[in-house]
C-alpha cells in the first residue's frame, strides 16, 4: 500500500511554488526577469524595493527553483530559471484575471482605460513588417531591457526619454509602441503622449515576452537602435521552437 506520509511530502514540495509566489512583490520580480536578466540593484530599482529587501525576495525565488544566477565581476545577475518559470506565471495571470473581479478594476485603475485604443495584434504586427511595412516600433522598456532581447529593427526609446527624443520619431509613419507585456503601463503612456502630439500611434497588444514565447523573431544586443525602426533588413523568419521563450532564460 501507498505510504500517505510519501504523499503529503510530495504536495508540500508542490506547496513551496506557491509559497514561493506568496508575494506580489516576487510576482512582479518574475515579471521584470521575463524581459531579461537583472541584477540585485536592477531588481530593487524595477520594483521599487531596498536591496536588502530584493535580495531576500530573489534568495526565495532561487530557492523555490524559479530563478538562477550568474556572477558577472562583483555584481550577481539573475534570470528566470526555465521557459516553464514564465509559462506558470503568465496561467497564473490568466486565472487570477478570469477569477476575481478586483483585477479588471485594477489593471484599469493602472493602466487606464483603453477604449478606442485599438491594440496590434502579434500576428498583424508580425505580418506587416514582413512585408515591410512602413512602421516605426518604439521599445519603450529601459534600455538594459532592449539590449537583451528586442523585435527586429525597434528603436529604443525608453518611456523616461521619449518627450526630449520626440525629433526621432517620424510623423509620416504609424508607429507601434511596446513594454514588457498587458500588464505594463509603459506602451500605453506612450500612445497617449504620441497621440495627443498628433502621431499615429498604436500599442502592441501585449509585450517581448509574450512574443518571444510565440515564437517570432527576437533581435538582442546592439545597446541603443536609432534606425528606421520599422521593416526588417531581410524577411523574417520564425525561430526554432526551442528558442521560444523569453530573452535570458537558459
Amino acid at each position: 500500500m501507498a505510504d500517505h506520509k510519501v504523499k503529503a511530502e510530495l504536495f508540500d514540495q508542490f506547496a513551496r511554488i506557491g509559497q514561493a509566489l506568496s508575494s506580489g512583490r516576487r510576482i512582479e520580480i518574475l515579471d521584470v526577469l521575463a524581459n531579461g536578466e537583472r541584477s540585485v540593484e536592477g531588481v530593487a530599482e524595477q520594483v521599487g524595493l531596498s536591496l536588502a529587501n530584493a535580495s531576500r525576495h530573489l534568495q526565495l525565488l532561487r530557492e523555490a527553483g524559479l530563478v538562477s544566477s550568474r556572477r558577472e565581476g562583483t555584481f550577481i545577475r539573475y534570470r528566470l530559471a526555465a521557459p516553464e518559470v514564465y509559462e506558470f506565471w503568465t496561467a497564473l495571470r490568466s486565472l487570477a484575471n478570469k477569477r476575481l473581479a478586483e483585477v479588471e478594476r485594477l489593471v484599469e485603475a493602472y493602466i487606464g482605460s483603453l477604449d478606442g485604443l485599438e491594440a496590434v495584434t502579434r500576428e498583424e504586427l508580425y505580418g506587416r513588417l514582413s512585408s515591410g511595412d512602413d512602421l516605426f516600433v518604439i521599445d519603450v522598456r529601459p534600455g538594459e531591457e532592449f539590449a537583451a532581447g528586442h523585435l527586429p529593427s525597434a528603436v529604443s526609446i525608453p518611456l523616461e526619454e521619449l518627450k526630449k527624443r520626440l525629433d526621432q520619431v517620424p510623423k509620416d509613419r504609424e508607429v507601434v509602441a511596446y513594454c514588457r507585456g498587458p500588464y505594463c503601463a509603459f506602451a500605453p503612456e506612450a500612445v497617449a503622449h504620441l497621440r495627443a502630439q498628433g502621431y499615429r500611434a498604436r500599442q502592441l497588444e501585449d509585450g517581448l515576452p509574450e512574443w518571444a514565447a510565440a515564437g517570432l523573431p527576437v533581435e538582442a544586443g546592439g545597446g541603443v537602435r536609432t534606425g528606421r525602426g520599422g521593416r526588417p533588413k531581410r524577411p523574417a523568419a520564425k525561430v526554432p521552437a526551442d528558442q521560444s521563450r523569453p530573452p535570458n532564460n537558459p
